[in-house]
């Protein structure tokens, strides 16, 4: 079990990375809670793969960054009717 949780946090960055993805698009993508994916990302990964962990970490921070757009985007198109 502890080698699935292992490459499942690899996995989760490595995705993450390669498609410039958000949290939950990972979760939806690997069929868990984005709290899953969170916790993965932030405390188990470290400790497996360090390298991998600063990667994915500077994606989160620009997602970080960008989400009120992507809030103000979404309602705009709410409420335009799109």
């Amino acid at each position: 079990m502890r080698d699935n949780i292992e490459q499942r946090a690899c996995d989760l960055a490595v995705y993450i990375i390669e498609n410039r993805s958000t949290v939950r698009a990972a979760a939806k993508e690997f069929g868990v809670s984005k709290s899953t994916v969170h916790k993965d990302l932030s405390e188990r990964l470290p400790k497996y793969n360090r390298a991998l962990f600063v990667q994915v970490k500077e994606v989160l921070e620009c997602n970080k960054a960008e989400r009120h757009i992507r809030g103000g985007l979404a309602t705009r198109k709410k409420y335009r009717g799109e």
